[in-house]
């Protein structure tokens, strides 16, 4: 098959950073090439050197072996290479296919005005192929996150690339809709379209991926075919140790005190009658399926949104929780699902990312904000966490997916949160990253702390937690101790509607 893409001997620096060191890469048409490596490990500047998004200090790039000096994401485009990124850039005020053809409006006979009939008509066939039941007329900021990452998917195709990286594609995605993209992939390969295809899930890399290349801290490790390996030898390729087997959580034996309780909480028709508890030093997991209302629950109880009826109780005492400030005063600190969106000010670095919610602690009796003090509380939690950034002055749009998160958990230790709510904390982490979140987790519920993780990934639920909710359909249908927990009683009672199992 043709080489649409050869990348050899790549460098790339940043201040500080010796991001890319003599790293290569290659494409065929037709095929499904999985690039893989921890957070950090270059995925993301390689492909931004590819698109046009950087300029590579020194080596070569061929597209269908022409040597080629890719001047921006224009350029890369009419070069026929398009990317899906992790994180959702749609505008939300427009329509679906507003959305998808935005920067290349459909015009009507006059060449003058934009034909919006059109635009839906051929947006509707993109939506029919991915059999996405969406409106092109609707608006984005109506979507779910799912649906959102859908119509990325869409507006890429749209292109007609030959060259389709995926970054993170299914990080939103039901099973289902994980099956329809896989349809959707294989028939672009039949197209001759060659995917570099960037996941954290090994079973979908092991399941899609024709071949495999691994980065570890900026170099290439290794190119190997996926039928020739397995993950146990991927992971060690990405993260140069052996990690330890799916654990299961100690049998949670150290309090029974409760010190979050929630009873009856409604939101419209999104959130049906949820009551649970929760215990010092416990993790308590939230399972179900995408939209089964675990995300929704998190916001009402952290004041994000607003309920209908309920009450919530802190160590025994009725509070009211009417904002997210309400919830940060009572010692609760939410890391969100999107974090850019709701967990980080990406204009800003990572001290004052980190002491976000903590001003007060660093405002002299005068008024002044003490720099130096917040400098060394955002050093401490940087090496408690392992966060790797070149200085505490980098802005955190710059780093890593991994360490973007790291500064969020780091914003609410410093803020001494009693009561921690993980919404997805390993989205879009890699394996390494997500051993040492977890890591973390347990060390915070090991201090005291109380952490309520929700989680798509069932293996992750059943790593981390004491005890799990499950949800369906806004209610809790289940509540599973540690030991009984399995993936397949998890997901009977993920499609069970009703109350509380006892």
């Amino acid at each position: 098959m043709e080489t649409l893409v050869k990348m050899e001997n790549i460098q790339k620096s940043f201040p500080g950073v010796h991001a890319l060191d003599n790293c290569k890469f290659d494409l065929v048409a037709g095929e499904v090439h999985a690039l893989m490596g921890e957070n950090g490990a270059g995925k993301s500047t390689l492909m931004k050197i590819l698109t046009g998004v950087y300029t590579k200090d020194s080596g070569i790039t061929e597209i269908k072996g022409v040597a080629v000096n890719i001047a921006n994401p224009k350029h890369a485009k009419e070069l026929g290479i398009s990317i899906i990124h992790q994180e959702l850039n749609l505008c939300q005020h427009l329509t679906v296919a507003q959305n998808i053809f935005i920067g290349r409006e459909l015009k009507d006979k006059t060449g003058i005005i934009i034909d919006e009939k059109k635009m839906n008509q051929k947006a509707q066939e993109f939506l029919d192929m991915l059999k996405v039941d969406i409106a092109p007329d609707e608006k984005v900021l109506s979507l779910t996150v799912a649906k959102e990452q859908m119509i990325e998917i869409v507006k890429s195709i749209s292109y007609n690339a030959e060259v389709l990286i995926m970054d993170e594609p299914t990080s939103s995605l039901t099973t289902s809709e994980i099956d329809k993209l896989f349809e959707i992939i294989e028939y672009l390969k039949k197209k001759n379209v060659g995917i570099v295809y960037i996941s954290h899930r090994m079973d979908e890399i092991m399941r899609i991926a024709d071949r495999i290349t691994v980065m570890r801290d900026g170099q290439y490790i290794n190119t190997v075919k996926a039928k020739d390996t397995n993950i146990n030898e991927i992971i060690k390729m990405m993260i140069g140790r052996e990690l330890k087997g799916d654990l299961r959580p100690e049998g949670f034996t150290r309090s029974n005190e409760v010190v979050f309780e929630v009873k009856n909480l409604n939101r419209k028709n999104i959130i049906k009658n949820v009551s649970f508890n929760l215990k010092k030093g416990e993790v308590l997991g939230f399972a179900g399926l995408m939209g089964a209302g675990r995300t929704e629950v998190a916001r009402a109880i952290f004041g994000a949104d607003k309920k209908d009826s309920g009450e919530i109780y802190i160590k025994g005492k009725k509070v009211d929780i009417d904002s997210p400030k309400d919830a940060v005063k009572h010692g609760i600190g939410y890391l969100s699902e999107d974090r850019k969106k709701f967990g980080l000010a990406l204009g800003l670095d990572v001290v004052n990312n980190s002491v976000l919610a903590s001003y007060e602690k660093f405002i002299s009796k005068l008024g002044i904000i003490q720099d130096k003090k917040c400098n060394e509380s955002a050093s401490v939690m940087v090496k408690k966490l392992g966060t790797k950034t070149p200085s505490l002055v980098q802005k955190v749009k710059n780093l890593s997916g991994g360490n973007q998160q790291k500064v969020i958990i780091g914003k609410w230790l410093i803020r001494d949160c009693d009561i921690l709510i993980f919404d997805e904390p390993t989205r879009g982490i890699d394996v390494g990253a997500k051993s040492e979140i977890y890591k973390l987790i347990k060390d915070l519920a090991d201090s005291g702390r109380s952490v309520i993780v929700i989680s798509s990934e069932l293996p992750e639920i059943l790593r981390l937690s004491h005890r799990i909710y499950v949800m369906c359909e806004g209610a809790i249908t289940g509540e599973i101790m540690s030991e009984d927990a399995n993936q397949e009683n998890i997901m009977t009672y993920a499609t069970m509607r009703g109350d509380i199992a006892k």
